[in-house]
């Protein structure tokens, strides 16, 4: 059984002596709380391993990580997000001020003073103990910038609790003090990428200072670019240090039409490229609900990738696809051929095929959920037995050392100081996993023109270019999009039509993985006949509802649209959330962030 697993399933009543103990409250008696007690679990390693296994309960959940891009510029869904609809978000609607988290961790950090323990042990566990600190720290400056810094236990009547909030430099550098002291002290080794190590500290800390010197960069307004090159240092050697002794390599097994998603889909986790993950027991009934989620019409938010992201995709010569002429007319079948073979292991495509009723079934992208047709498969399984539920058997990372090499190219293309060796080793070898050919040992010379007109206009340096394409592409799905946008004040992609492959006439049915059978066919006057098995989808101008949100751009071709006549507008307050109204209400020295 792995820690992940277990700490789902410690002894209720021992965490009921343990809250007891860390709030402050008293025991239902109302007698004094005895000290043997908290020796119990103070006093020995197997008291501090336990105690520290509820701090995993901080990490994302499978479901967390399933729906971390669901607000994104590449992905269409069901509904706008209220955070980018007009007058839709407020204060009133925020959420994430919690910090019973924290208070469980400063405590532990205040008593793990036993000397019945050694020194080491002690470290080791504080060094814990400070990792998830950072971890809940960051989470907190990327949602609302300035917040509180508390490294006590407070007590319920404490003044401090209502004191104001501190500004993010004294933040972000206490987060990298206990990041360094975890790196320093943990001494854990593990194999099952479940638990915390040295390496995952360094690795979380090149995510936390490429993050903090990138949005000092591109955030002028807030007069921080002195520390910038020292945030992006920081960021590549963390990230170097895990690359040079982690021990970690790109999973390659499967050949490179199956290594990448491999690290997805399966129970067995592959600790060559996976630093930390969050597992699946079959044994003890933990699943997640992956296929439930990216598969079904009416449970999920019917995630579907956009065309002008698909674009970016580079052919598997290594050229941007975008150089192709006729791309823009290209239909679904001929544009998705002979690309980067990360394409083939995102979305349905092709040959895909999955399992149904024990029998292998083509499966095509699907119309009663894809809304672009670019239909997610990365994190789910091809068994459809596993489509109306959590049943999904697929443990999935929360830290994969391709991000690694993806924070390690870009914090040095940032500084200047990104060599060809230093391309070769990390994009070079991320392209080379997914058969790309051609160009991939040195740094590009040309800035691509379709990545600057849609995705990025001030950016003219043709290697973070494609650094950026690189990590959109690496890293789809699995939650990193949004704030990508936020630190690098791109905001305004967020306003991208959700658009989707190309229709070139109505009424006429298409085999969207050219298997000699019809699979979807758009109208806007339904024929009288139709064709068994195809999936017939309306496109006119108006439905009985009122306007249609299903288009195409050229009203009887072109892109498909959806989701035109809902407005969607960014605003550069959306860069921090607000601070809830309810805690600003209880705590007036908060103050609220600018512009709501």
């Amino acid at each position: 059984m792995t820690i992940v697993s277990e700490k789902l399933f410690r002894p209720l009543l021992f965490m009921f002596f343990l809250s007891c103990m860390s709030t402050g409250c008293k025991k239902l008696d109302q007698q004094p709380q005895a000290t043997a007690n908290k020796a119990a679990v103070f006093g020995s390693k197997a008291g501090l391993d336990l105690y520290t296994n509820s701090f995993y309960n901080i990490l994302p959940t499978t479901s967390a990580i399933i729906r971390g891009d669901a607000m994104s510029d590449y992905l269409a869904r069901t509904t706008v997000p209220d955070f980018i609809r007009p007058g839709a978000f407020s204060p009133q609607q925020s959420t994430g001020w919690s910090w019973s988290d924290l208070r469980n961790i400063n405590y532990f950090i205040q008593n793990c003073t036993d000397p019945a323990v050694s020194q080491p042990i002690r470290e080791n566990y504080i060094g814990l103990a400070r990792f998830f600190r950072g971890w809940f720290y960051f989470e907190k400056l990327k949602r609302f910038g300035d917040v509180p810094w508390i490294n006590r236990a407070f007590d319920v009547d404490d003044p401090d609790l209502y004191a104001g909030r501190d500004p993010r430099t004294l933040i972000v550098d206490s987060i990298m003090a206990d990041l360094d002291y975890a790196a320093s002290h943990i001494t854990t080794n593990d194999n099952t990428r479940s638990l915390i190590t040295r390496y995952t500290a360094l690795a979380f800390k090149s995510r936390v200072c490429l993050f903090e010197g990138t949005f000092r960069k591109y955030h002028t307004e807030y007069n921080l670019q002195g520390s910038v090159n020292s945030l992006l240092t920081a960021a590549a050697e963390a990230a170097e240090q895990v690359m040079t002794n982690g021990g970690f390599a790109l999973n390659i097994a499967g050949g490179t039409d199956k290594a990448y998603r491999n690290l997805f889909n399966s129970q067995a986790i592959i600790p060559s490229e996976i630093i930390l993950a969050n597992l699946v027991d079959p044994t003890l009934a933990i699943y997640n609900d992956a296929n439930w989620y990216l598969t079904s019409s009416t449970y999920g938010d019917r995630l579907s990738f956009t065309r002008t992201f698909i674009n970016t995709y580079l052919n598997i010569d290594g050229t941007p696809f975008t150089n192709t002429a006729g791309y823009r007319t290209m239909t679904f079948p001929e544009e998705v051929k002979s690309r980067d073979m990360r394409l083939q292991q995102t979305i349905r495509m092709g040959n895909y095929t999955r399992a149904n009723g024990g029998v292998q079934q083509a499966a095509p992208p699907v119309f009663s959920y894809t809304y672009t047709g670019y239909q997610p498969i990365k994190l789910t399984m091809d068994d459809a037995s596993m489509d109306g539920g959590s049943r999904n058997t697929n443990s999935l990372p929360l830290m994969r050392y391709a991000e690694i090499l993806l924070n390690y190219a870009e914090a040095k293309a940032e500084l200047g100081t990104l060599t060809d060796e230093d391309w070769n080793n990390t994009i070079g070898a991320l392209r080379r996993r997914a058969g790309i050919t051609g160009s991939t040992g040195t740094k590009p010379l040309i800035a691509d023109p379709y990545l600057k007109a849609n995705y990025f206009p001030d950016i003219s340096d043709p290697v973070l270019l494609e650094i950026r394409r690189e990590r959109g592409i690496e890293l789809a799905l699995e939650g990193f999009r949004f704030y990508d946008i936020v630190r690098w004040k791109r905001g305004p992609l967020m306003e991208q039509v959700w658009n989707g492959f190309y229709v070139p006439a109505l009424n006429q049915a298409l085999d969207l993985n050219e298997d000699g059978v019809s699979d979807v066919l758009f109208y806007q006057e339904k024929p009288a006949t139709t064709i068994p098995g195809v999936t017939y989808v309306n496109v006119a101008e108006t439905i009985k509802s009122g306007a249609n949100p299903q288009r195409l751009s050229n009203n009887t071709s072109g892109e498909l649209t959806w989701l035109t006549n809902v407005k969607r507008s960014w605003d550069d307050k959306f860069y921090l959330f607000p601070i809830p109204e309810n805690d600003r209400q209880v705590n007036p020295k908060l103050g609220q962030n600018p512009g709501w």
